[in-house]
């Protein structure tokens, strides 16, 4: 086993995927295609993504979960990838989300929270996790996660309170959105970029985030403006924007990288793929790569992950993905 870490908290999500034919009107009925079934949500899916490289490193999932058949999906999930589990259990539902996905097209997600949304700091046990050896403290999805979402009297969210346990306790913190149009999604980030970092979201979320312009996915200097906003809101190393058209990663650099087109008859689904990126780019972080190898990884993992129904199950192990990698830490 290697030296160092990674953990990962927040989301744990029970994914049942359907591919259907066609969008519905309303009223209307579609054929489903196919169906599957996994984990999903952003601790798990950055965990899982980070175990299939295969490299030794020490993982950690952290999360809170039912009494229920979800759960026992989680907890094989866990098993399967050999990573350290540190689930609480609850009397509630664990979350689940049920997503509509037309082939070739994009998907949308009917999600029920249950668990995620009792998630708190006194369900992360930081004096233990800080043992570990572990370098990087992961949380996802900021803005579905009700209870760590909540902005208190302090003008603080339970989320900020977390991720200032886990930067004192030596972590270096990294945050993931979600594409959730709350009214409350501007006002929730703010409120926790001091505490962050390494932000990731995609251009969606950076538009959201921010309330500026963004015209789209290659939209190159609006995208580069709302990460200097973010950054000028508190975020402390690095802002990565992540879209199908780029990786950006501005911080005290600007890198920009352009993935490798991915032909479309190998395209099952984008489910996962944004969590993939940033499963790579974490990894790179973590290994003290340079910005535009991690970067590279993370459009390698995001493109492997395309090839399959749910949120994980396809990156390879980081020798086949990427041969000519940087050194790994001892």
């Amino acid at each position: 086993m290697r030296s160092g870490g990674i953990i990962c908290a927040g989301n744990w999500i029970v994914d049942i995927v359907h591919a259907i034919d066609r969008w519905p009107a309303k009223s209307d009925l579609v054929h489903i295609l196919h169906e599957a079934e996994g984990v999903g949500g952003g601790a798990a899916n950055v965990v899982i993504d980070l175990a299939a490289l295969q490299t030794g490193l020490p993982l950690h999932a952290v999360g809170l979960i039912g009494r229920d058949r979800h759960a026992d999906t989680v907890r094989a999930a866990c098993l399967a990838a050999g990573v350290t589990a540190h689930l609480a259990e609850a009397d509630a539902t664990t979350a689940h989300t049920h997503v509509m996905t037309v082939p070739g097209e994009s998907r949308t997600f009917f999600y029920h929270g249950g668990t995620n949304d009792l998630f708190g700091p006194d369900h992360v046990p930081m004096d233990t996790l800080a043992q570990t050896g572990a370098r990087i403290f992961y949380l996802g999805y900021l803005n579905l996660l009700a209870r760590l979402d909540r902005i208190g009297p302090d003008g603080r969210t339970g989320a900020a309170d977390l991720l200032s346990a886990a930067r004192a306790s030596g972590l270096v913190t990294c945050v993931d959105l979600v594409s959730n149009d709350g009214p409350a999604f501007r006002a929730t980030v703010q409120a926790t970029l001091p505490e962050i970092d390494h932000l990731f979201l995609n251009e969606v979320e950076a538009a959201r985030a921010t309330g500026l312009p963004i015209a789209g996915p290659g939209d190159v200097a609006g995208l580069t403006a709302a990460a200097r906003a973010l950054l000028a809101g508190g975020v402390r190393r690095s802002v990565v924007i992540h879209s199908a058209e780029l990786g950006l990663w501005v911080g005290e650099d600007v890198v920009l990288s352009r993935p490798a087109p991915v032909p479309p008859e190998r395209i099952i689904s984008p489910v996962g793929a944004g969590d993939a990126f940033c499963a790579g780019v974490i990894f790179g972080l973590h290994e003290g790569w340079p910005v535009a190898q991690a970067l590279d990884l993370g459009h390698r993992s995001a493109a492997a992950s395309l090839s399959t129904a749910t949120a994980t199950g396809c990156v390879p192990p980081l020798a086949a993905l990427m041969p000519d990698h940087p050194p790994l830490r001892p």
